[in-house]
């Protein structure tokens, strides 16, 4: 599993339009009860001025989670001496958890494109979605869900009824505590050597990093995916045991 997005280029992005929607709003005569929830019309010049710098971000994420892809592949190869297609190393699906998608839904009995920002969520979409690859329209899509490196991690697959989220489910576990909490209470703990204990080997840059993402800091995955599958939103497929973390 690789989990990367479109580092600080995103996060200007996101920082800068939310800053300049906070202002305009009330040009558009519209009031929301959180500043983050700040937005101008989807058609309006900021709002394509924002819909083009958002797409710019998440090409980059693409290229990024490809290019370390192939990076990584081929440390496989040169291990094992094998090609990483004989070695079953194929993309199973490639998905965004922090994106604006044009998408068609049945608003009031008419048919209505919607601009539907996953944030903290990614799409599911039901078996014979139109939107969906023809490998994944009898079963529906793949949904990819990390817990933490200690633990494990869920691969799903979406359901019709997960239309009623407009087509979402989680995006992970989900943190407990903050970055900064986090590296608090792991100071002096060797999570190198706890994650050894569960025979995982981890590779990492900076001792807070590690601490950042220690299991400690997450909900439990397992509760997570079984309360979505219990809502109908997404089903069990794959059930993943870390044995090797690479966290930059």
């Amino acid at each position: 599993m690789i989990h990367t997005g479109s580092r600080g280029f995103g996060h200007q992005v996101c920082g800068d339009y939310a800053a300049s929607m906070i202002k305009l709003m009330s040009k558009f005569g519209i009031n929301m009860p959180d500043r983050q929830l700040a937005c101008v019309p989807v058609k309006s010049e900021e709002g394509e001025a924002y819909l083009g710098a958002m797409r710019a971000a998440a090409n980059y994420a693409w290229c990024n989670r490809q290019v370390i892809m192939h990076l990584t592949r081929g440390v496989f190869e040169e291990v094992f001496g094998a090609s990483a297609e004989s070695l079953g190393l194929h993309l199973v699906y490639d998905v965004a958890h922090n994106i604006g998608k044009i998408e068609n839904y049945e608003i009031k009995g008419k048919l209505r494109a919607l601009c539907v920002h996953r944030k903290g969520a990614t799409r599911a979409l039901g078996p014979g979605h139109k939107d969906l690859p023809v490998k994944y329209r009898r079963t529906g899509q793949p949904v990819i869900i990390p817990g933490d490196m200690g633990t494990c991690s869920y691969l799903l697959s979406g359901t019709k009824e997960a239309r009623e989220t407009f087509n979402s489910t989680c995006h992970g576990a989900g943190r407990l505590m903050s970055r900064t909490l986090a590296k608090k209470i792991t100071r002096g703990r060797s999570i190198v050597r706890e994650l050894a204990d569960k025979g995982i080997i981890v590779r990492y840059t900076g001792r807070d990093t590690l601490g950042e993402e220690a299991s400690d800091a997450y909900k439990d995955v397992t509760n997570v995916v079984d309360i979505v599958q219990n809502a109908g939103l997404s089903k069990k497929v794959a059930k993943m045991r870390p044995i090797g973390v690479i966290k930059g």
